[in-house]
């Protein structure tokens, strides 16, 4: 037979597990947030430096090109400002997440493609991207309804 207090104490374990992984969501936001908060800044300010080695040439055509068009890479700078602010402040976290979305799905396949060097760190914040995803699953059912009606 187990004991008043061998139960108790198992409740315990279970409570400090529990509340323990409620923590999870909020250190994922803040690890993806904080560096796309300086990813960000970055593209207006360069404070970090260029890395030395050269790109593929297929990842430099691709840069080139996003340089060259002009409003792109000023887009993807405020989209990681925008999107690492609400992350880090915990404001309109699904919608940050969509709006990262198609920026990280476009960074995996440049990296899977194009560039190889940066697919440890793209990995890192896709799994990040579908975690909080999942942990904020919950805004997005209506967004992924087979059928709605307007105004309803």
């Amino acid at each position: 037979m187990t004991t008043d207090t061998a139960l108790h104490a198992g409740a315990a374990e279970g409570h400090a597990n529990k509340s323990c992984t409620r923590c999870f969501p909020a250190i994922a936001r803040i690890l993806m947030g904080l560096p796309l908060l300086v990813f960000g800044l970055n593209m207006f300010f360069n404070f970090i430096p260029q890395p030395k080695t050269p790109m593929a040439p297929g990842a430099a055509a691709f840069a080139g090109a996003l340089f060259g068009s002009g409003y792109m890479m000023p887009l993807i700078g405020a989209t990681l400002l925008i999107v690492g602010a609400m992350l880090v402040s915990n404001r309109f976290v699904p919608l940050a997440l969509a709006l990262f979305a198609p920026f990280i799905v476009n960074s995996i396949a440049f990296h899977v493609f194009l560039e190889h060097s940066g697919l440890p760190m793209a990995a890192v914040f896709l799994a990040l991207e579908l975690y909080l995803a999942w942990a904020y699953r919950q805004a997005y059912r209506t967004m992924l309804a087979a059928r709605v009606s307007p105004n309803s």
